[in-house]
């Protein structure tokens, strides 16, 4: 199985999408640190926020087959800037989340994941479940 590695802003369910693959009772817990897992590497958001702690995601992505930029579709803007995959040389996959909330616009965070260079978008909520099993299915 392909190993991914999970970026993206402070809340937007990256540790959330982690315990869902893994079969964990989800719980909240704030990503101190990048963990390594069997086939996920789960990073802190304030990695991908600032631009110095930014660079330590660019070495830890060689780590990965997979790169996955997840971004919240309850979000109000995009944190990954146009073209942005084109800096990576690894797949990489834009991760939808927080699907299931009444307040979504899924569409909206597709759109700025396509811009951003994603060309394969998953749809996820890892409190129903969706989409998981096509994310397991990719990196098979």
């Amino acid at each position: 199985m392909k190993k991914i590695i999970f970026m993206g802003k402070t809340g937007c369910g990256k540790t959330t999408l982690t315990q869902a693959m893994r079969g964990e009772r989800i719980s909240y817990h704030k990503t101190q640190y990048i963990n390594h897992f069997d086939c996920i590497i789960d990073t802190p958001g304030e990695y991908a926020e600032n631009k110095i702690l930014g660079r330590a995601l660019a070495l830890y992505s060689y780590e990965a087959d997979v790169v996955g930029l997840l971004l919240s579709a309850r979000e109000e803007y995009s944190l990954f800037p146009p073209c942005i995959t084109g800096m990576c040389n690894r797949d990489v996959v834009g991760i939808v989340t927080q699907v299931d909330r009444p307040d979504a616009r899924p569409e909206r965070a597709a759109e700025w994941l396509r811009l951003a260079g994603c060309k394969k978008i998953f749809f996820v909520s890892s409190v129903t479940g969706e989409g998981i099993d096509d994310i397991f299915a990719y990196l098979a």
